[in-house]
């Protein structure tokens, strides 16, 4: 069953895509935009950060988890997440952020977004089907 947007979609998506103006990429050129609602209403984002060191470089996606950690939010405290990019395909979370987000985020709504269209609307269990979790060998 496909996943629809629902009405605070769009101001995620937009935070999304401010938060990609201030990505620093200047070995790629590839910048990325990320925003989680929290279940508050919070919307946190964050950008690529790029280091010459590519082992280094944080995911738009983990700089706005983590962010939102930072800022107070726990495991379950998060409702959904948004990516943007300047391609015209989904730009999906890479493995280490998708197991991040997993962690933090659980099965939430993700939204990928270019800068004109949300593309591809999923959820986490569709990107990670068999995450690891620790939480589930205890």
């Amino acid at each position: 069953m496909p996943l629809t947007l629902a009405p605070e979609d769009d101001a995620l998506v937009a935070a999304a895509r401010l938060a990609r103006q201030h990505a620093f990429a200047p070995f790629s050129g590839f910048q990325v935009g990320a925003a989680v609602r929290l279940r508050d209403g919070r919307i946190i984002t964050g950008c690529n950060v790029e280091n010459a060191t590519y082992g280094l470089t944080l995911c738009a996606e983990r700089v706005a988890v983590f962010k939102a950690v930072s800022e107070g939010a726990r495991p379950g405290d998060f409702e959904a997440l948004a990516v943007a990019a300047d391609t015209t395909e989904a730009t999906p979370p890479c493995g280490a952020c998708r197991q991040i987000v997993w962690e933090f985020c659980r099965d939430v709504p993700v939204l990928l977004a270019s800068l004109d269209e949300v593309t591809v609307v999923t959820r986490m269990a569709d990107l990670l089907p068999l995450p690891f979790d620790a939480r589930l060998l205890r």
